[in-house]
């Protein structure tokens, strides 16, 4: 039962039992309820706006946290994109070199991977941006490991046939024998004999008697014996794989046939006088990816580092060729 209240009537001189209407008491709850619930969203909005919620406060360390890792992973990265310059670098300018094979194009090593639509899943949201970047960053990276290992499974391949890659490059001289300063003419820009003009020698003409032997400079197949008047005379080509060939010409007999497998240091004919030659000689061309390179440089099996400066010293003074 509700206590009663009483007021002072300061007409009667009093206490009166204090009573009020309905419509005042519903005023009053009214009132109430709205300064309550005014306080109340005060309240909330301050902490929401201000402070936030526990588990807001959560979520906020974690997506800072998450941030960091960002970070970290990016730097990690940049530091694994350093390690794979310089495995690109020893790939293209040691490995590849040594065992005779065309660099990777940068354009390869560094070609994107996938297409804007592949990262639509993580865009719209605030930090998609970077999201978005280290992925891309990662894919670029697993792509350039992709090319590396694919190189060293070349490069692999490549050392198990080094020894017969090794074999089959021109390393000797191919008349045996044969004093330095019997090569009668080098490799370049030399005197025609015949028209007396400037001309490109693409080979080395090495100077003796009709009959002395010429042999193979390195492992190959024979692929074309020609017999002409003019020009090469008679002529070897043959194929040592790797992109090299050797060209022997204005011969005189031959000790072997198109088709045949010949070793390196083998008799395959003897030196002549035949085609566009003014005496006994043997024209030798070395042709590497089907041009023709200067044959001093695979001599080294037959000549001291002396003897090599001296042949290019000697290449340097004007000559005119044989042929």
């Amino acid at each position: 039962m509700a206590r009663k209240k009483y007021i002072f009537n300061p007409q009667t001189l009093e206490y009166e039992e204090y009573t009020t209407s309905w419509k005042r008491k519903a005023a009053n709850v009214l009132l109430y309820l709205l300064s309550t619930g005014t306080m109340g969203f005060v309240i909330v909005f301050l902490l929401l706006n201000f402070f936030g919620s526990p588990k807001e406060r959560a979520q906020g360390r974690e997506i800072e946290y998450l941030k960091l890792q960002y970070e970290i992973m990016n730097d990690r990265i940049d530091e694994l994109n350093v390690l794979m310059s310089e495995m690109e670098d020893r790939d293209d300018n040691i490995y590849r070199i040594i065992f005779e094979a065309d660099p990777i194009p940068s354009s390869v090593r560094k070609a994107g991977y996938g297409g804007t639509n592949r990262y639509v899943a993580l865009d719209g949201y605030v930090n998609s941006d970077m999201v978005i970047s280290t992925a891309q960053r990662i894919d670029i990276l697993s792509s350039q490991i992709y090319v590396q290992s694919k190189s060293f499974d070349e490069l692999y391949n490549l050392a198990k046939n080094k020894n017969e890659m090794l074999s089959r490059i021109p390393a000797i001289m191919p008349v045996k024998g044969t004093d330095i300063y019997r090569i009668s003419s080098h490799y370049g820009q030399r005197t025609d004999p015949f028209y007396k003009v400037t001309k490109f020698h693409g080979g080395i003409d090495f100077s003796g008697p009709v009959g002395i032997g010429i042999y193979a400079t390195a492992d190959g197949t024979v692929i074309k014996i020609e017999k002409n008047k003019g020009g090469y005379g008679n002529c070897i080509l043959i194929d040592h794989g790797y992109g090299y060939k050797t060209r022997y010409a204005h011969l005189n007999t031959f000790k072997v046939k198109k088709g045949d497998k010949v070793k390196r240091g083998q008799e395959i004919a003897t030196m002549g006088n035949t085609g566009k030659s003014t005496a006994p000689h043997l024209h030798y061309e070395v042709i590497k990816n089907n041009k023709t390179v200067n044959p001093i440089h695979f001599f080294f099996n037959d000549i001291t580092p002396e003897e090599y400066d001296k042949i290019l010293e000697l290449s340097q003074y004007p000559s005119q060729t044989m042929d």
